[in-house]
């Protein structure tokens, strides 16, 4: 069963096609970086007009790389939640008129969901250049996923697909958007996750200490008070008081400072987060462990769950962390086997929704 998925929720335009919920066939990802990087951030308009723009032939390219005619695709997956109100609304509305012109049965699928579904990729087509380091085998249920982005940070366990209890997640700023503002008050380019990241290899984690945030429920994340003890930092690094705007701190920083805040504060995230994973680990007792979203692709993170996990853990390759396609397609095909299609005359987006509202398996 061939899927083409579409992902469109906030700032990449992305297509693939997946055979079989495992076999990656093409991935097409047309990326707004360099757009919204002189913003310091996504900018909800401009990532609409630029979907706009890219998705026809992105989604052309994706049917070409998999050397794919219309009849040779099963059905079509897209993203209708969560995300930017104007990008669900470009992908949602190209892919529910190609599922009309073209006679193809329309599935609707969760973003954050999908990323988990990366790592079920494991085979790949040879014209897939360059060839990505897939994991050799898919995740075992039960299955414990940290899921780390710009908009999400949680833990959920997996029973099986589609039947999913999320047992933690971030009460204020999830982990990818603290990355992005901690980059931007060190005057390091946007995205900050692969920025801070590569800093932080020339510094001392050690340099500075950071708080970590107390959850009553013990799997919640809270990455705010971590932001603010690190401009509270910088501030008195440089002399000034909190009065002192953040948009100026970056300019009176030393390259040495700038490598030193940026591996301590990517210490305490990183850790915050392994020993809530580890944590839920010792707990549940699940056969394997995966990470999925955009932070899953930051080095420290691997490095420490590799170390700290007493399991085995295969990783999805960095291209497959960030927002494509191919997620969307994964988790289209197994979603097939037990889901009706949606009328794509009525499909509507979802903006805002929660993982505990989600769950599919058995309806």
């Amino acid at each position: 069963m061939k899927i083409l998925g579409i992902e469109s929720s906030c700032d990449e335009t992305a297509a693939a096609v997946v055979e079989d919920g495992f076999r990656l066939l093409s991935n097409v990802v047309a990326t707004q970086i360099d757009i919204h990087a002189q913003y310091g951030g996504v900018v909800p308009e401009i990532a609409a007009r630029s979907h706009i723009e890219a998705i026809n032939p992105v989604i052309q390219q994706a049917l070409a790389d998999a050397d794919c005619a219309w009849e040779d695709i099963d059905a079509i997956a897209v993203t209708y939640a969560p995300g930017l109100i104007g990008s669900l609304l470009v992908g949602t509305l190209v892919a529910r008129t190609l599922a009309i012109v073209h006679h193809k049965p329309l599935y609707a699928i969760y973003h954050v969901e999908g990323h988990v579904y990366a790592n079920f990729i494991t085979e790949q087509s040879s014209t897939i250049q360059p060839q990505l380091e897939l994991p050799p085998r898919a995740p075992a249920f039960p299955m414990l996923a940290l899921i780390a982005s710009g908009l999400h940070t949680q833990l959920v366990l997996f029973r099986g697909h589609g039947d999913y209890t999320l047992i933690g997640q971030t009460q204020d700023d999830a982990v990818g958007e603290a990355f992005d503002k901690v980059a931007k008050m060190l005057g390091l380019p946007y995205p900050g996750g692969p920025a801070i990241s590569t800093a932080a290899l020339n510094g001392d984690p050690n340099k500075y200490s950071f708080p970590k945030a107390r959850m009553s429920n013990t799997y919640d994340f809270s990455f705010s008070g971590l932001k603010t003890a690190v401009l509270r930092a910088l501030q008195r690094e440089i002399g000034q008081d909190y009065t002192f705007p953040s948009h100026q701190v970056a300019e009176q920083l030393s390259e040495a400072q700038v490598h030193d805040f940026a591996a301590s504060f990517q210490k305490v995230a990183v850790e915050t987060i392994v020993d809530k994973t580890l944590r839920a680990y010792e707990e549940y007792q699940p056969q394997s462990v995966v990470i999925a979203g955009g932070v899953a692709a930051d080095r420290e993170l691997r490095k420490q769950l590799r170390q700290q996990l007493p399991i085995a853990i295969e990783y999805a390759p960095p291209k497959l962390c960030g927002d494509n396609g191919a997620m969307i397609a994964s988790l289209g095909y197994y979603y097939a086997q037990q889901n009706q299609p949606v009328d794509p005359y009525t499909l509507e987006v979802q903006p805002v929704i929660s993982m505990r509202d989600t769950a599919w398996a058995n309806h």
